[in-house]
Formats: structure tokens, C-alpha cells, sequence
């Protein structure tokens, strides 16, 4: 399988529900990101080489239809096994005071991790995702339902080997701007669920258990997260809401909210400057907010 090679050395560690491939770069303060349905780490390959001159990035492969291993056969991802995957993955790593960056589903699953046990979590970045009532976004209920009847993902799935059937609204069309690079990059996101019927059936595990009671239920809880939290999202986004984004950071009680301009709901793949730059002036400000009570403490 090509990976993009910008995000650093392919790590394994083995959790409870099966291995999780990971990528490493750089030294410092660690940020780990979450992407969401099928695709996989390859989405912060332009975000990842900006930040590790100054902080750890750590790049999970999620098993989210886009990984190439599955989980083990007795597993059945769920919306709350995969957040705990998250929070067990922040555990096995021994990672502490982590700064968690969510796009898509990804976010809607940082949400939950934060929500039922954040002690790890030292920031929370959110761009474009999920939030309250939209999990699944309505652009995504044609796949909702197809998850439902067997033997349709896959086919809907081998159609993607066509390039002009990617930059459709269902496919990957409202998710960027520009088109993601064919070689690499769309090999690495479609390859594994196309050759592995066990990862497919991962990503369709979970579509199928995908409900705004999830995300609502940890939305009552965020408003104990006090911890920073920063909302980038896509000012001209066509599938999550511009209300969400504003509704998340009124929700946080210590977040703000960038809206980055020219750019959908992969904001890593249409911005990654504009994000990078973000996310690194959001950890040196609220790294000088935290050292005056860190010395308090000592």
C-alpha cells in the first residue's frame, strides 16, 4: 500500500479491539488527529510537515474503511467503540495533556472522547464535522442507507475506480475544492476497503450505528470540557452547517471559532497552511495561559 511519506515513521500498537497503524513526526508538545469516514491519516499529509518543527504530530490510520488492517473478526465497530479506540489509543501511547484534532466524522468522535473522558486531553481543535443533530450530515443519507443493504457498499465503492465519479457530491465532491490527487493519496483512502472485505465491513459496521443520540449525548457535556478549544471551519462548507460551528463554540466554554476561508470541509487538504498556522498559534497562546498555574502548583 503507498502512503503518503510526509507524516513520518509507520508505527503498530496493539489495542484490545485489534492493531492501529500509526504515522510519527517531530518532538514536543503531542497533537494526535482524527480523520473521518473513508479516508485515513493521508488527509493531514500537508498540515503534518508545518507543525512537527515545533510539536510531536502523531497520524493514526483509524479504522474507519480506509486502513489496512482491520480489526479483529469478533469486533463490531460501534460509534462508542471507535471513540473509545481514541481515548485507548491516548493510553497505550502513555500520551499526556494531548491536543486532539478532529475533521468529519473524526470530530464528531473527539466530541464523545472529550465528553466522557477528556483527562488526557489538554486542547481540543475541531474543523468541519459532525455536531448535535448532524451525525450523519444529511449529504451522507443516500450512504446511510446503502450501508443497509448487503452487497451495495462495495459496489458503490468499485465505481470510485473511476476518477470523473470521485469529484461527485456523494463522493468526494463537496468534501474539497480541488481534487485530491488520484496517485497516492485516493489509492491510500479507497485501496483497502476495494481488496479487504473485513475493512469494508468495519467502515459499514459503523455507518450503520451512526445517530445524532450520539453526538447529542456528549453535546450535554461539553460544557464541562473548560479546557482550551479551538473551531476552524470552513466559512463556505456545503455539507456541515456554518450554525454548528457557532453553536460549538458557544457550547465550549473556552473556545473560539476561525472560519478559513476558500475551502470545504477538508479544510487540511484546501488550507493546510491557513489550519497549521492556526492550530500552532492556538498551543504556544494557551501553553503561556497554563504555565503560571503549572508554577502555582510547584
Amino acid at each position: 500500500m503507498s502512503k503518503s511519506l510526509e507524516l513520518g515513521e509507520q508505527k503498530e500498537v496493539r489495542l484490545s479491539s485489534g492493531a492501529i497503524r500509526y504515522r510519527e513526526r517531530g518532538s514536543g508538545e503531542p497533537i494526535v488527529f482524527v480523520h473521518g469516514l473513508l479516508v485515513n491519516g493521508d488527509l493531514w499529509r500537508k498540515v503534518v510537515p508545518l507543525l512537527a518543527g515545533e510539536f510531536r504530530c502523531i497520524t493514526p490510520d483509524w479504522p474507519l474503511g480506509s486502513h489496512d488492517v482491520p480489526l479483529d473478526d469478533d469486533v463490531r465497530l460501534t460509534t462508542r467503540k471507535a471513540a473509545g479506540l481514541i481515548r485507548r489509543f491516548l493510553e497505550a501511547l502513555d500520551l499526556k495533556d494531548v491536543t486532539l484534532v478532529g475533521n468529519d466524522t473524526g470530530g464528531g468522535l473527539c466530541q464523545i472522547v472529550v465528553a466522557e473522558r477528556p483527562e488526557r486531553v489538554g486542547r481540543l481543535v475541531l474543523t468541519s464535522c459532525d455536531a448535535f443533530e448532524n451525525f450523519p450530515p444529511k449529504a451522507l443519507y443516500p450512504l446511510m442507507a446503502a450501508a443497509r443493504v448487503p452487497g451495495l457498499p462495495g459496489l458503490m465503492l468499485q465505481s470510485m475506480r473511476f476518477s470523473p465519479l470521485r469529484r461527485l457530491p456523494i463522493a468526494f465532491g463537496w468534501l474539497t475544492k480541488r481534487p485530491i490527487p488520484d496517485e497516492i493519496v485516493m489509492d491510500s483512502y479507497l485501496r483497502p476497503s476495494l481488496e479487504n472485505g473485513r475493512v469494508r465491513q468495519d467502515a459499514v459496521n459503523l455507518i450503520k450505528d451512526i445517530s445524532p443520540r450520539h453526538t447529542m449525548r456528549a453535546a450535554e457535556k461539553l460544557p464541562q470540557f473548560k479546557k482550551p478549544v479551538l473551531i476552524a471551519w470552513a466559512k463556505e462548507d456545503r455539507i456541515f452547517p456554518l450554525g454548528d460551528a457557532y453553536r460549538l463554540s458557544e457550547t465550549f466554554p473556552n473556545a473560539r471559532l476561525e472560519l478559513i476561508e476558500d475551502s470545504y470541509t477538508f479544510v487540511p487538504e484546501d488550507q493546510p497552511r491557513r489550519l497549521a498556522a492556526s492550530i500552532a498559534a492556538f498551543m504556544r497562546e494557551t501553553a503561556r495561559v497554563r504555565e503560571p498555574v503549572e508554577q502555582e502548583v510547584r
